[in-house]
């Protein structure tokens, strides 16, 4: 399935869950802030900006944002919140598309996974080389990814319940060959017998993978965290900010270690 046809009207409708899950603001704050500092007084653009959980409370400090985002029904529903002049939006798939402005944004942001919708390898580095063609010189690509838990796999299974609470299971099926991973979300009311089932594919990236894909588009990994918080990044670590630098320029205020 195509992601345009994944993130339709009714995906963007509900994907918004204000106060809780991604939306949080233990979860949303210290991401917020950790991109703001890293943007100084730069632009900033957004790939995969979605309906602006990240760029609109970015703006709200002060911070330019521009976003590229391939669905059409997730700007609608980013429109409901910002305009156009408060966050230019271009239309397009981020491994290609150019923004105005290429070439001197301090700061390019991908974050919650969402480069692993990238289905391809090669796709992926090209997502990286578009990062490094809108990037002014010392311009920083940041990118939230999840570790692989493969090694959670049972011998001879390749599902994986990644999350389970009232309502709500999530499993992950994968191919460890191709290295992709398709998550399958269940939602159900209590005492009924059916659920509504979200279903989105991902190619996973190992960590050293991703820095090798930095490498070719010119980039240097500046820091590695757990979290947005800072924790160190650890071999139980799940998930990733990878922060990757391009040579040249003054490094910024907010440069991370």
């Amino acid at each position: 399935m195509r992601q345009e046809e994944i993130w339709d009207a009714d995906a963007a409708e509900s994907y918004d869950t204000p106060g809780t899950g991604m939306f949080a603001p233990d979860v949303l704050g210290p991401t917020v802030a950790t991109l703001a500092e890293l943007a100084g007084n730069g632009k900033a653009l957004e790939f995969a900006i979605g309906t602006g959980r990240v760029a609109i409370p970015l703006v709200a400090k002060g911070v330019a944002v521009t976003g590229i985002e391939l669905s059409r029904p997730m700007v609608e529903q980013l429109r409901t919140k910002a305009d156009e002049e408060a966050i230019p939006v271009v239309l397009g798939d981020m491994a290609t598309t150019t923004a105005p402005g290429a070439g001197s944004f301090q700061l390019v942001y991908l974050v919650f996974n969402a480069i692993s919708v990238l289905q391809t390898q090669p796709e992926q580095v090209e997502c990286f080389r578009n990062a490094a063609r809108h990037l002014a010189p010392g311009g920083r690509f940041v990118i939230e990814l999840w570790v692989p838990d493969v090694h959670k796999l049972p011998p001879d299974k390749k599902a994986v319940v990644c999350q389970s609470e009232p309502g709500h299971i999530s499993l992950d099926t994968y191919d460890v060959l191709t290295q992709h991973v398709v998550s399958h979300h269940f939602d159900f009311e209590e005492g009924k017998r059916t659920a509504r089932l979200f279903q989105s594919p991902h190619r996973y990236i190992w960590p050293s993978e991703l820095d090798l894909m930095a490498q070719l588009a010119g980039f240097e990994l500046e820091s590695r965290h757990a979290d947005w918080q800072g924790s160190p990044f650890t071999a139980d670590s799940e998930s990733h900010v990878s922060v990757y630098r391009l040579p040249g320029g003054e490094a910024a205020s907010g440069a991370t270690s």
